[in-house]
């Protein structure tokens, strides 16, 4: 099959038994809330990797809430579950691909091209009546390996030297610097456009079709060139999904800076911008 950035829910019904699924079910300020769910109930075969402790690596406290994982420590987690070279690889949560969609660009980031992400996730699942296990399963091999990156990520140093167009995919709120819960300054990157991950999304938690998040991306970029985007939200984790809804679209693939806002704002010499879209 010809794989796209998402996978319906019938699909992957169909083809369950070809893939590797991953439950990537999170909560930002519960990190229990993840396994607790896949507890009480997930796809049947599905394995679990949390946000926190395998898609994410060490803290240094100047390197963001959710750092890149090591890659060959993420490779072997994958491998851990079972994946092989080329197998299809599906990654879902409840939230509308928030969490799912980080999972989708590190694949990609370690060179895996099947990859995608459960439009709707464990919702859509559920509404057609499918059924959920709580049966973990039994360990796996596979021979997943590292291979060329398939993405792009930047630092802070280079989106500090300018030219680039970066997105910020936090709640409005947050980027206008009004709140801010997750991090000790409010504000967002000077120059940044806020794109809120939730507007790539249907009522039902679904993907829009591509052709309107086409129109509603490149409005936004006002015709700024899309190979010279960043990505980025709180934590690099959100930011994802605006990469996966550009990826959709059709644009050319943008970048993603993995420390965010959290890496960002840990250094006061950087600048600190408010208010609303420019």
């Amino acid at each position: 099959m010809a794989w796209t950035p998402l996978i319906s829910v019938d699909e992957l019904a169909t083809r369950i038994d070809d893939c590797v699924v991953i439950d990537c079910r999170h909560e930002l300020t519960d990190p229990a809330a993840g396994p607790a769910a896949y507890a009480r109930g997930h796809i049947p075969g599905a394995r679990f990797l949390h946000q926190d402790h395998d898609l994410a690596g060490p803290k240094t406290g100047r390197n963001g809430r959710h750092p890149l994982p090591p890659r060959e420590a993420l490779a072997g987690r994958l491998r851990a579950c079972g994946l092989r070279v080329g197998q299809p690889l599906v990654a879902y949560d409840a939230h509308g691909g928030m969490y799912a969609a980080r999972l989708w660009w590190l694949a990609r980031w370690l060179g895996h091209e099947a990859v995608a992400v459960l439009d709707g996730g464990l919702p859509a699942w559920e509404r057609e009546r499918l059924p959920l296990s709580t049966e973990t399963p039994a360990p796996a091999a596979g021979d997943f390996q590292v291979g060329p990156a398939l993405t792009r990520d930047v630092d802070a140093a280079r989106i500090a030297a300018g030219g680039l167009t970066v997105i910020d995919a936090r709640a409005a709120e947050r980027y206008r610097g009004e709140v801010e819960p997750m991090d000790p300054v409010a504000g967002h990157i000077p120059g940044a456009l806020n794109r809120p991950f939730a507007l790539n999304l249907r009522p039902d938690g679904r993907f829009k079709p591509a052709p309107v998040l086409a129109a509603e991306l490149g409005g936004l970029l006002a015709g700024r060139d899309p190979a010279l985007v960043v990505h980025q939200c709180g934590s690099g984790v959100t930011a994802c999904h605006n990469l996966l809804a550009a990826a959709l679209a059709g644009l050319p693939e943008g970048a993603l800076y993995p420390g965010s806002w959290s890496e960002w704002c840990a250094d006061p010499a950087r600048p600190v911008a408010t208010g609303p879209n420019p």
